[in-house]
């Protein structure tokens, strides 16, 4: 039965997105300069515990922060709502979001103690009900708060800094960008090549989501040949993992790779869990490159 339900989830959500790709919309990579898109931009939060959101919840609240046109990233809980003294307003629809996790059965501890192995956790999937803020009154004016606005020039110092703390081996040349396993390398041409120079930051993020997948980092399987399953599902994870750090830099993120949303869709089709290991690896990648900001600035904070 939990299966059963683990799965009706999974197709949900990836019956979802297969049809916002169909349409022609890439879910990741939200329109953010459209009249329905009034938050602005970054990564949905919980606005009680003012966590970011990560995985599959990512697309998921941001592809109703658009189809609603909701002015805020924000979320609570019912209950979160009554505990920051509100509430969600009546007639309101909430969202659905999904958490992993795992849990060892009484059965297999009571196993584990007889045989002296190691119990086994079991994975599960559960699903609960959220609301922006916009869908409740009465909660404090804090709780409403978007991101803070980029400074109107081409040089992002922020994105520069993040680039900088990874310390990975990029090299400025040539006219295309890739990383290279074998030597762990990226390489990506000068900004200057850019037409838009903000792809610059849009490409370098795409390539550090692949970066991450080496042996000595995320340990992925960066072994995909270009046109095959395993390749398009890595650039999955890279357009994703570039899309996440651009919404936490305040930086647009647009598909560097439209082409490949054909491949895309025949791995969601014939995988209905594809979109959510992607989603998964995506923000693990996300979260990995921008801890490197996060150590600089905790070192800068001690020597001062």
């Amino acid at each position: 039965m939990a299966e059963r339900k683990r799965e009706t989830i999974y197709q949900e959500v990836t019956d979802r997105i297969v049809a916002e790709l169909e349409a022609g919309r890439v879910p990741w990579v939200q329109p953010w300069g459209t009249p329905q898109a009034k938050a602005g931009l970054g990564l949905p939060r919980n606005a009680r515990t003012e966590r970011t959101y990560s995985g599959i919840n990512i697309l998921i609240l941001w592809g109703e922060v658009i189809a609603k046109s909701f002015a805020c990233q924000n979320w609570l809980t019912f209950r979160q709502a009554k505990e920051l003294g509100g509430s969600v307003r009546k007639g309101a629809r909430g969202t659905t979001v999904c958490y992993a996790d795992r849990f060892i059965p009484k059965a297999e501890l009571e196993r584990a103690r007889e045989t002296g192995d190691e119990p086994e956790a079991v994975p599960f999937l559960k699903r609960y009900t959220v609301f922006n803020v916009d869908q409740c009154d009465g909660l404090p004016e804090r709780v409403h708060a978007g991101a803070a606005p980029l400074p109107e020039r081409e040089t992002i110092p922020h994105a520069e800094r993040l680039i900088e703390a990874t310390g990975a081996d990029f090299r400025m040349s040539g006219n295309r960008a890739f990383y290279m396993p074998s030597a762990d390398y990226i390489q990506v041409p000068p900004q200057p090549a850019f037409f838009e120079q903000i792809n610059f930051y849009r490409t370098c993020f795409h390539e550090l989501g692949h970066w991450t997948g080496h042996a000595s980092r995320l340990a992925r399987d960066l072994s995909g040949r270009s046109g095959s399953k395993l390749y398009a599902a890595e650039e999955l994870v890279a357009e994703m993992a570039s899309a996440f750090l651009c919404a936490s830099l305040g930086i647009t993120p647009t598909v560097r790779h439209a082409d490949y949303v054909g491949s895309w869709l025949e791995v969601l089709k014939e995988d209905n869990r594809a979109i959510f290991r992607a989603a998964s690896q995506a923000s693990k990648a996300a979260d990995f490159i921008l801890a490197f900001c996060e150590s600089t600035e905790t070192a800068e904070g001690k020597a001062a």
